[in-house]
């Protein structure tokens, strides 16, 4: 799917706590890919406040898209369009972007476009990887998703499973906080993990009865907790490093297990990553692993593309373009907005 011109979007994010801005030609090559991250601020607080964010999008969000365009050596008359994120995601910090990107649509007269945030996360992988085309699979794991999506075509997905409840990154987060490893939890386990030893501790793999593909992390987060209180009434001193890299084997054991599942039963020749803990060494090196043991092609963005950024927003705006879904000035923010939906 390619326009007959070279397209060039302008992407905007600020689903959560980073202020990003990317330009792109025809959704693959990027020009510029500017973030803002608010993680030394939220780092006090000991996660994202929301507020907080919402008041820093504000503050940065002009700052950033100046310099995305200055960067990519382009001006708003060059545009073709501009994409934003408008859910899911934090309603004040997704309201700051989808704001600034009806006003800046509007006073350069170019087309709205409305993306789902997830559906970017999946969109990263063609720009890491330009020859990619659907269908395949995709494993979608962050702070808010744990999602095994077949992508069937640009825009179309089926979910063929999903968490029951915790997402895998949440699960992160309050593990990193319970053995005091502190906000964000996915890098600080990631580090922590490779200095213990991932079969000190034996702790349950999250699967759902009757479910092949869905996922639950909430029993293995509550397993590590109840590890840990009766570690202290024991008196014995707590290995963070052996906590943290069991807790990591168990939750990217489930990742690989389910999706190389999927794989077998569909006859997938393409398996990808995407979100926030696509960026895990561990996921990556045996969801890696287990593809090329199966003979399957594995994509995995670089990890600046996993995390929250706009390069990926301008990249899934790019085939929202093609299709002409093109949104109005009515365009709000969805805070729960599900993958496939559009509003």
């Amino acid at each position: 799917m390619t326009a007959e011109k070279d397209i060039i979007i302008l992407g905007i994010e600020s689903s959560c706590d980073e202020t990003a801005a990317a330009v792109t030609v025809n959704g693959r090559k990027v020009l510029s890919n500017e973030i803002s991250s608010q993680i030394d601020i939220h780092t006090l607080y000991g996660g994202v406040v929301p507020e907080i964010a919402s008041r820093k999008h504000i503050e940065r969000i002009n700052q950033v898209v100046k310099k995305a365009l200055d960067t990519a050596g382009v001006t708003l008359q060059d545009l073709d369009a501009a994409a934003v994120t408008y859910g899911p995601g934090l309603v004040g910090a997704l309201l700051v972007g989808v704001s600034f990107a009806k006003a800046l649509s509007f006073a350069a007269d170019i087309p709205l476009i409305g993306v789902h945030h997830i559906e970017g996360h999946i969109c990263a992988n063609y720009i890491a990887d330009p020859a990619l085309e659907p269908p395949y699979a995709c494993l979608v794991v962050s702070g808010g998703h744990t999602h095994l999506v077949l992508v069937r075509d640009y825009g179309v997905y089926e979910i063929l499973g999903r968490t029951q409840d915790d997402a895998a990154g949440e699960a992160f987060d309050k593990v990193a906080r319970a053995i005091g490893l502190g906000y964000p939890g996915g890098p600080k386990i990631d580090a922590a993990a490779k200095e213990g030893n991932p079969d000190a501790i034996v702790f349950p793999r999250g699967k759902v009865s009757g479910s092949v593909y869905d996922f639950s992390f909430s029993g293995l987060k509550s397993a590590v907790l109840n590890y840990i209180n009766s570690e202290k009434m024991a008196g014995r001193e707590i290995c963070v490093p052996d906590v943290a890299a069991s807790f990591q084997k168990a939750v990217v054991s489930v990742l690989v297990d389910h999706a190389m599942e999927a794989v077998r039963e569909y006859g997938f020749q393409s398996l990808a990553l995407a979100g926030g803990v696509a960026s895990n060494s561990a996921l990556r090196a045996a969801m890696k692993s287990a593809c090329d043991g199966a003979g399957v092609r594995f994509l995995c963005p670089p990890p600046i593309l996993c995390t929250d950024n706009a390069a990926m927003i301008s990249c899934a705006g790019y085939y929202e373009y093609l299709q002409g879904h093109f949104a109005g000035p009515d365009l709000n923010a969805v805070p729960a907005l599900k993958l496939g939906e559009r509003r």
